[in-house]
């Protein structure tokens, strides 16, 4: 075992990545490294994610997890190589010359693919009934620490069978993947005043009601049933006013979706009410601003052809605004 890791190490650190370079199917694949300080080998995931609906063209942002504790997957196994494929890569191995390590190497991995332990000639004679399985990382966690979880060689299944993996891929684990892939518009809010506003005036905050609504993102795996497509649909707006000196409208600061609109737009007529959302600053910000945050809360769920479907831990996505706040000027005569 331990000459089998060495030889794994040797392989992704010194010799060209050919466990990397399976042809791309095409779709939104992203390449990916071949692996975090030498210590697992990784393919290029071939899943490939659709946003349905709106293209949602401009500046676009993705999801934050309310939940601490959750983060979609960094790494999955996925169908890899054919047993021709095994094999046209050990070979690769042995053309790899420098201080004989292309043999050394090969030699290792046709011992494990080859000779019998645990598989004989490459499963040549399986070659259309099922695929080699091989670790893929999220390339939006890339960098994460568990992306070298799935350090496993590749490992056989045959067709229409589900590996007894817990980091195999499912319509499960492509859902949280989509989760990544959500094109979530910014938190662009509208105020009323708009550049400049006073000590004690409501500011009423809305979003346009055009752009914040449900998106989703289906991802799936070319040549297998598995595909997932996750939907995120805003519930709400939270206004964090960037000062304790700050009254929100409403008291929670959270701003719910009403008929599909967040707040409502100020007219003529509603300056002496208070807005369904906004804020009001107790105190002005002298020579600089405040800066105000408002991030929109997302409920995601998913949807397959295969299982149920669940829920997935809300999201939020919010940007800042600078505020400048005045006093209201007064002249004593």
């Amino acid at each position: 075992m331990l000459t089998l890791c060495a030889a794994i190490l040797i392989t992704v650190q010194a010799a060209p990545a050919a466990w990397a370079d399976r042809e791309n199917t095409g779709g939104t694949s992203k390449d990916v490294d071949a692996g975090r300080e030498g210590r697992t080998i990784n393919v290029r995931t071939q899943v490939q994610t659709t946003v349905n609906g709106d293209s949602r063209t401009g500046k676009t942002g993705n999801l934050s997890s309310v939940d601490g504790d959750w983060t979609p997957p960094a790494c999955w196994y996925e169908p890899a190589f054919s047993p021709k494929e095994i094999e046209a890569t050990v070979k690769k191995w042995r053309k790899f010359k420098f201080l004989g390590l292309g043999d050394f190497v090969g030699d290792v991995f046709d011992a494990y693919y080859k000779d019998g332990d645990p598989y004989k000639d490459y499963n040549l004679d399986k070659q259309g009934e099922g695929m080699f399985w091989a670790g893929a990382v999220n390339p939006n966690r890339k960098d994460d620490p568990e992306a070298s979880a799935c350090d496993k060689l590749p490992f056989w299944v045959p067709d229409n069978e589900t590996p007894k993996e817990p980091l195999a891929v499912t319509p499960k684990v492509l859902a949280e993947y989509a989760y990544d892939e959500l094109p979530l518009p910014e938190t662009d809010i509208t105020m009323a005043p708009e550049d400049e506003t006073k000590v004690n005036l409501p500011t009423w905050i809305w979003l346009d009601k055009a752009k914040f609504r449900k998106v989703s993102v289906t991802a799936s795996l070319p040549d297998t049933n598995l595909s997932a497509t996750t939907t995120a649909e805003p519930v709400s707006l939270k206004i964090n006013p960037g000062t304790k000196d700050a009254t929100t409208y409403p008291a929670s600061g959270e701003c719910p979706i009403v008929d599909g609109r967040i707040g409502e737009p100020w007219a003529r007529g509603k300056s002496k009410k208070n807005p369904p959302c906004g804020v009001k600053y107790l105190r002005s910000s002298g020579d600089g601003s405040y800066k105000l945050n408002a991030t929109v809360t997302w409920k995601i769920t998913w949807t397959s052809t295969t299982e149920a479907g669940d829920r997935l831990p809300d999201g939020e996505f919010g940007d800042d605004q600078n505020v400048v706040v005045k006093e209201i000027q007064s002249i004593n005569r």
